[in-house]
């Protein structure tokens, strides 16, 4: 029989007071959640600066052409973002810490694998099923459904430095990638993503609680009284997320419910924007564009790095800037400022690194995924319960975006001999993305779910 759930200003006071002490709690169980989850998001990320780096190489080796290796990161982007809305209610079903434990397995069995390819079918395998599969369980999605369930208080704030995470697992790998896919080659650098990915698993099998109530407290900020007078139709309702639930279709009800309101339309556009001119783009293609300048692949990796550097800080920042301003007014500056970026990077590309590289580099990566944190707060403020699901559908949108740029922009490659036209294309989609979501009516919870509330067939 399951355990009679507790009241909400029962688990406040077990909040309040540790056992027989009368002691408030010093540190909030959320951030210790929030942590670990930060460092699954770091071992997660260690493929996302894997294919740009470890591109030449295989053509070297193997003579495959930029398009059959875009197409293996297109695969792995498009499961990426597919998985994802599936993945939440995952997440809601099963819990987090199985799902992400699940996922990070993945990654490493399929970059673990990449070591004994020698067919172009087998890179489709491993970095499009197995990683595709294991990263969509994960990132973004990943960190709103933390965000969502652990905290009221700071929620921009936290899903921006969960987002970062990815930054930061760039960061760390990617210099050591670039080093290794040189001497001794690129299958010891497969390994150190694998290695990555599992050394992360015992944490978050020990410290990755699925939701606060299983260590008895609120989340943090939550007011006792407010959830008391929610939980009489928590139970039942269109929302309702029992351990019956059917994850797969939780997850395309919730879609059906979306679809029928125009700020997800317009969110999903803007995110498959985002998408393109980051994974898509930069992502996949910066580091070969700069190889065809002259530029040596280590110094294009690292400035990589310096991207995530410092897209750690403009994420955290734009969570910081969500909690306090529109989040659409902050959606169109920041697609706005990429599409500039953008529009000038084929005149920065030089054989060696120029300031204005640097320059470029620095705004790319303040403005990575700063897009983040807004968007997560439209849907929680638009869709309410179902926030984190329509999250994971809008992400899926981002990853489609970034697996059409992927294999367009390696296909313009083959047939021009440049990227110059795909950097000028991204650049449009930027402002398009920009207007989009400055029109973006404010649309309150309630109105979104409203009409579709009818009983689930049985």
């Amino acid at each position: 029989m399951s355990a009679v759930p507790k009241k909400a200003a029962d688990v406040a006071a077990e909040t309040t007071a540790g056992p027989g002490t009368g002691q408030r709690r010093r540190l909030h169980p959320a951030w210790i959640v929030a942590a670990v989850a930060f460092l699954a998001l770091v071992g997660a990320a260690g493929f996302r600066a894997a294919p740009g780096v470890l591109m030449v190489p295989l053509q070297q080796e193997f003579g495959w052409s930029t398009t059959v290796l875009s197409a293996a990161v297109s695969i792995n982007l498009v499961l990426f973002g597919l998985t994802a809305p599936f993945a939440a209610a995952l997440m809601e079903r099963f819990g987090v810490r199985a799902v992400t434990a699940t996922a990070l397995v993945l990654i490493g069995m399929g970059s673990a694998l990449t070591v004994l390819v020698n067919q172009s079918w087998q890179i489709l395998l491993t970095w499009g099923l197995l990683i595709g599969l294991g990263t969509g369980s994960m990132a973004l999605v990943f960190a709103a459904t933390i965000a969502n369930t652990w905290f009221t208080k700071s929620r921009g704030l936290v899903i921006g430095i969960l987002t970062a995470g990815s930054a930061a697992g760039q960061l760390v790998f990617l210099p050591f990638i670039a080093l290794l896919a040189q001497d001794p080659g690129w299958r010891q650098a497969s390994l150190l993503i694998a290695a990555g990915a599992l050394a992360v698993v015992p944490l978050v099998l020990k410290f990755l609680k699925n939701s606060p109530a299983d260590v008895g407290v609120l989340p943090y900020g939550a007011d006792p009284a407010a959830l008391e007078a929610e939980e009489p139709k928590a139970a039942g309702g269109p929302n309702d997320c029992g351990p019956r639930a059917n994850a797969a279709v939780r997850a395309l009800q919730v879609l059906r419910r979306a679809s029928k309101i125009r700020t997800f339309w317009a969110l999903a556009a803007g995110f498959a924007i985002c998408g393109a001119t980051t994974n898509g783009l930069i992502g996949t293609h910066f580091i070969p564009s700069a190889h065809d300048h002259g530029m040596p692949e280590t110094a294009a990796a690292g400035l990589l790095a310096v991207v995530g550097i410092f897209d750690i800080i403009g994420t955290i920042a734009s969570g910081w800037l969500t909690d306090r301003f529109n989040p659409r007014v902050l959606l169109a500056v920041y697609y706005q400022f990429r599409g500039i970026g953008l529009l000038v990077l084929p005149l920065l590309l030089n054989a060696e690194v120029q300031p204005s590289m640097i320059v470029f580099v620095v705004i790319y990566g303040l403005d990575w995924v700063a897009t983040v944190p807004p968007t997560a707060a439209i849907c929680r403020e638009t869709f309410g319960a179902d926030g984190s699901v329509v999250f994971g559908w809008v992400f899926a949108a981002h990853q489609l975006g970034a697996a059409a740029a992927a294999i367009a922009a390696g296909a313009l490659r083959d047939a021009t001999g440049h990227y110059t036209y795909a950097w000028l294309g991204a650049a449009a989609m930027c402002t398009i993305a920009a207007v989009i979501s400055a029109t973006i009516r404010k649309q309150r919870a309630e109105a979104a779910t409203a009409g579709d509330a009818e009983p689930a067939a049985a």
